[in-house]
């Protein structure tokens, strides 16, 4: 099987319109259909509780889902070890339905930050405890998906035939999707940092053996300077999906990229720089800003989009660094999509 051709989403900042006056969520969501026209595949939202707060997902993506007809609709990504996987498997089977079929579950357990760390004890979650959390409510999710109903006891969740369906309906609800494409995150130098590369290397391998067991897909961000790491991990995983005789071919490398399009490099750094300052007040003081993507002209993306496709990327979620979505958006389809052949 060949390998598929790189495609191209857009996140759709759902953060912003708390953070910039001239984005309304309105603008939100005519952004979507702009997105769409475009030719892009897909569009994405994101997830924060109180740390980075921004307007709900799963509601965003229902109205979303009605102001748009072909594109896929993701997160990027939803902290699913913060929800109870039962009514997380109902609400997403929901939106499935209501958008045809377009879902993808862009799943993650939340950066090592303080402010999820307070999430986490807000809600009565051990924190430290995150990663079996998130793996036990995949399981859950994905078992209520594709068998209708779920037997599962775990350290976290004890379930004994649970299904959406008292007797009386036609079947179990479950989604359209069976299931829906699941892609899972993993950014071990956010978990671990750059420097204990030992540790590193057991994050990856357990990520590698998560994303096989439990995903469609890998999703990544953050190491926009380093192409070799996302080559060396999509190696890992490719293992491990073929341990559990599974084909990566059939699985998305997703990289989730920020970047600002403009006539100057400097132009373009000035801008992001500034824009990553409010949307990450946290992580932009410990990240070098040329880490969360490229900066500078349509030249400049396509050259960074060409390497990291070489180094096995098949998706890119792209995040628009800039006040002005929708010229950001425009620009990208006009000027730097064409290279891709898209």
């Amino acid at each position: 099987m060949s390998q598929p051709k790189v495609r191209f989403g857009v996140n759709l900042n759902n953060r912003e319109p708390l953070l910039a006056p001239s984005y309304s969520l309105a603008d939100l969501l005519d952004l979507s259909q702009t997105v769409e026209g475009a030719g892009f595949d897909s569009v994405w939202v994101g997830d924060s509780l109180f740390s980075k707060p921004r307007h709900e997902p799963l509601l965003l993506l229902a109205g979303i889902s009605q102001r748009t007809s072909r594109v896929k609709l993701g997160t990027a990504c939803l902290v699913t070890a913060t929800r109870n996987p039962l009514y997380l498997a109902l609400e997403w089977a929901t939106l499935d339905h209501m958008s045809e079929g377009r879902t993808i579950l862009g799943a993650c357990m939340g950066n090592p930050e303080l402010g999820v760390e307070r999430e986490y004890a807000a809600l009565g979650l051990d924190f430290k405890r995150r990663a079996r959390i998130f793996e036990e409510g995949l399981t859950v999710l994905r078992q209520l998906w594709t068998e209708g109903e779920v037997t599962f006891h775990g350290q976290h969740f004890d379930y004994e035939r649970i299904s959406f369906h008292s007797g009386t309906e036609m079947a179990p609800l479950q989604p359209l999707q069976s299931p829906p494409p699941i892609w899972v995150v993993s950014n071990p130098r956010l978990v671990v940092g750059v420097k204990d590369e030992v540790r590193v290397s057991r994050v990856i391998s357990r990520a590698a053996r998560r994303i096989a067991e439990h995903g469609d897909g890998w999703m990544t961000c953050c190491r926009a300077s380093h192409p070799e790491e996302f080559r060396e991990q999509h190696a890992q995983i490719a293992e491990a999906v073929g341990e559990v005789r599974r084909e990566i071919t059939e699985f998305a490398m997703a990289y989730q990229v920020t970047m600002n399009i403009a006539d100057s490099r400097e132009a373009a750094q000035r801008s992001m720089g500034e824009y990553i300052g409010q949307y990450y007040p946290e992580l932009s003081k410990a990240m070098d800003l040329s880490e969360w993507g490229p900066v500078g002209t349509p030249d400049d993306i396509i050259d960074w989009m060409r390497t990291f496709a070489e180094a096995g990327v098949n998706y890119f979620i792209c995040r628009f660094g800039a006040l002005d979505q929708f010229g950001q958006v425009e620009r990208f389809a006009r000027e730097v999509l064409p290279a891709f052949g898209s």
